[in-house]
């Protein structure tokens, strides 16, 4: 019998290695291999065809067609074609509605009013041949200035498809794909998830819950597989309308994620089971779909007293009316339970504490957003996002034998709205220096009602900010 480490580092070495097989494959046959603009080159598209705004992330019909067909696509020409890097930079402005307390702030910056570079990204990415293709993202992102630690450049959202093939099912197409990727849901076709989910941007020192969702990768309290895992999953899409994919995550080492520049991921004794279901309609300009996901891990806390379990069911939704481009509306969400047995950490709490409080507890998320853009120009989004559940001691409070905790009673209530408008000038069919001239302006604020457990203050959170997005 195979002991716990032998296991997962064996089922490590797989998703590593067809990680590092299909990354040698993207970054060395060039001959057919684009970067994340040059997709629109690679197709002989606009950026419009695969963008809703004409900027991304989030996609249209042909756009998840063309992801889930392994980015492998053709039908552009020209130089632009065989150019297999781009970069993108990040930059925002933030106010919150009260400054902090002298001494409290992030590193470098003033209690309130910061400009910060928030992030500089360098992208392989592409067709390497009919069947593979795939991108790797890889970011600089110091924007607190620190001398130690994670201030290094690290490989960000990795999305790799070592095989992708079309065959015939009962008179319809029927495509099988494999993913290699680092981050639940980086694979994932609908923006309704979280990976390329709303908010599309945020900006790096702005306030926001410390709790999520073990699947939306966005916790700093309790599991975050995004960036620090490796994820092998099969799908298949039937007739473009059926999708379904299952495989596997696991965390990754300290000494793996430290050369990925990410740190330890979770500590999973054995492999963390992840599937999706999702079905879409599309009718003259509209589509539309349903799905779920579903992902179960085991963690390992580290205080000697066992495991905790996290489980999570999600139901996401969208729309998406195109028309001809001059009147663009989405609307889409996810809502998420997750199911928690935190066995090993309640033992740590209840030893640390003398007290004899329960294991089991329970998070919910749900997330809805909708836009509207004119000539996939000019747009403006409204969005809602909540978190609750029981109070939550034994993660959640300022006794959790993590050290993690924010507030006394383990609340991970949270609350809020954000009202956002944008300008992108580029992306479209006439755009000068189409597709490498990219730009995305933004303004909004984000309002809260709750925060971490507290409701009286939650509004000094409240954020104004601006930002630029480039890509190129």
């Amino acid at each position: 019998m195979q002991s716990v480490a032998t296991r997962s580092n064996g089922a490590l070495a797989v998703g590593l290695g067809g990680l590092v097989v299909a990354a040698s494959l993207l970054m060395t046959q060039h001959k057919r291999a684009d970067a994340v603009p040059a997709f629109a080159q690679q197709t002989g598209q606009a950026c419009t065809a695969c963008h809703i705004g004409g900027f991304g992330p989030q996609l249209t019909p042909f756009g998840r067609a063309f992801k889930l067909g392994g980015y492998t696509q053709s039908g552009g020409s020209g130089l632009a074609a065989h150019i297999p890097l781009s970069a993108m930079l990040q930059g925002s402005f933030t106010n919150t509605n009260s400054a902090l307390p002298a001494g409290t702030q992030p590193h470098t910056y003033d209690t309130n009013n910061n400009l910060v570079f928030d992030q500089a990204s360098l992208f392989v990415a592409g067709r390497v041949t009919d069947h593979t293709g795939g991108f790797i993202q890889m970011t600089y992102s110091n924007y607190d200035n620190r001398t130690t630690g994670g201030n290094g450049i690290v490989v960000d959202n990795t999305d790799l498809r070592p095989y992708v093939t079309t065959v015939q099912a009962f008179g319809n197409d029927l495509e099988l794909g494999i993913t290699v990727n680092n981050n639940p849901t980086v694979q994932d076709p609908f923006n309704s998830t979280f990976a390329w989910g709303y908010p599309y941007f945020t900006p790096k020192i702005a306030p926001g819950p410390s709790v999520a969702t073990m699947v939306s990768g966005a916790a700093t309290v309790g599991p975050n597989f995004a960036g620090n895992s490796i994820g092998v999953t099969a799908y298949a899409w039937y007739n473009e309308h059926l999708y379904l994919e299952f495989g596997a995550y696991e965390g990754m080492s300290s000494w793996l994620g430290n050369r990925f520049g990410v740190g330890q991921g979770p500590i999973t004794p054995n492999l963390a089971p992840y599937a999706r279901v999702a079905y879409e309609w599309d009718w003259g300009n509209n589509a539309a779909w349903v799905g779920g996901l579903f992902m179960h891990a085991n963690i390992d806390p580290q205080f000697g007293t066992g495991y905790d379990s996290y489980t999570d069911y999600g139901v996401d939704a969208g729309y998406q009316f195109l028309g001809t481009g001059t009147n663009v509306v989405t609307v889409q969400g996810i809502m998420v339970h997750e199911q928690q047995d935190l066995s090993g950490s309640a033992a740590a709490y209840n030893a640390n504490n003398g007290t004899s409080v329960g294991s089991s507890y329970g998070l919910n998320s749900f997330t809805v957003n909708a836009q509207y853009w004119y000539k996939n120009t000019y747009g403006i989004t409204a969005a809602w996002q909540t978190l609750w559940g029981a109070d939550n001691p034994v993660l959640y409070s300022t006794l959790a034998p993590s050290g993690a905790g924010f507030n006394a009673t383990g609340s991970p209530n949270s609350n809020s709205f954000t009202v956002e408008a944008d300008w992108v000038p580029f992306g479209k069919d006439k755009s000068p220096l189409r597709p490498w001239a990219n730009l995305k302006l933004g303004i909004g604020y984000t309002a809260f009602t709750q925060l971490d457990g507290v409701s009286s203050g939650a509004s000094n959170s409240n954020t104004f900010y601006l930002f630029a997005w480039t890509a190129f």
